[in-house]
């Protein structure tokens, strides 16, 4: 379906509020005393989150009063997720990496239209990276055209993901030689803007994600030539019930078949199934 003027307006007020948020991002980036506290085990939350949070909710809100939110800091008090569109926000992936003053966070929002991603911005203040798409339209980095790579052969691509798990004991058959980020990067959002810029053949995360940890750069993966779906090929749908997804799996399509060739074994629930709702 091509771009609507809803998107492409929202993709430009997206613009506009990202760059505000990175910018507010970086005055907390390296502050000594940085206020920090657990929101649950092992699931740390600054002050520098709820303060971007914060500016895109107003001025996401004040210019579209009829939108949803759904937002990882306000998850158990989103209000109106039961209308059309829907932003869906993180404001800090990879507050593990902010707070250790590595470059590897960014600011990620997207506009689901009825489960859909309809447009959505990723930006990396410290890298001065940001990546866009509009459904229909081209994925971009700072404006500029990308595409996923055309890797066609799990043995030798280029994987950002948690490497000890393509060595555990419970594959059918081994994985072979992979080359592997070293450091993987801290935020989800970024490994799949960087699998859609072709800088990294693909990524797997074998593990429940939130939408806010998928949305916003699942459409970039896809406008770019790649698909994001989980681990089974299963497309994604937004905003449902419980908002997240069993497992991430991006790539070029080539690779992504293969790939899910190879972990279609693994079980995992999917967090919208009625035992689990």
């Amino acid at each position: 379906m091509p771009a609507t003027e809803a998107d492409i307006a929202d993709l430009f007020l997206l613009q506009e509020v990202v760059e505000e948020a990175g910018q507010l991002a970086r005055a907390f980036y390296g502050k000594t005393g940085l206020d920090v506290w657990d929101k649950s085990l092992d699931n740390p939350v600054t002050e520098a989150d709820l303060a971007v949070n914060e500016l895109v909710r107003r001025r996401l809100l004040s210019a579209r009063p009829d939108y949803g939110w759904l937002s990882e800091e306000n998850a158990l008090g989103d209000h109106r997720r039961d209308q059309n569109r829907v932003w869906v926000l993180d404001p800090i992936d990879g507050t593990r990496a902010f707070m250790k003053t590595e470059p590897d966070w960014c600011v990620g929002i997207g506009v689901v239209d009825r489960g859909e991603v309809r447009a959505s911005v990723v930006a990396a203040p410290i890298f001065e990276e940001t990546y866009t798409a509009v459904a229909g339209g081209q994925a971009c980095r700072n404006g500029a055209p990308i595409k996923v790579s055309t890797a066609s052969a799990v043995e030798g691509c280029r994987m950002v993901a948690t490497e000890a798990m393509f060595s555990h004991p419970a594959w059918r058959d081994p994985w072979p030689v992979m080359e592997f980020a070293r450091p993987k990067p801290n935020a989800t959002l970024l490994r799949m803007c960087w699998v859609a810029s072709g800088q990294w053949d693909a990524t797997i995360a074998l593990v429940r994600k939130s939408d806010w940890d998928l949305a916003p750069a699942s459409l970039i993966v896809e406008q770019a030539g790649g698909k994001a779906s989980t681990h089974l090929g299963e497309p994604f749908r937004f905003n449902r019930t419980v908002p997240a997804q069993r497992s991430i799996l991006a790539a070029g399509k080539p690779l992504h078949s293969l790939l899910k060739a190879r972990c279609r074994s693994v079980r995992l629930a999917d967090p919208n199934a009625p035992e689990m709702t």
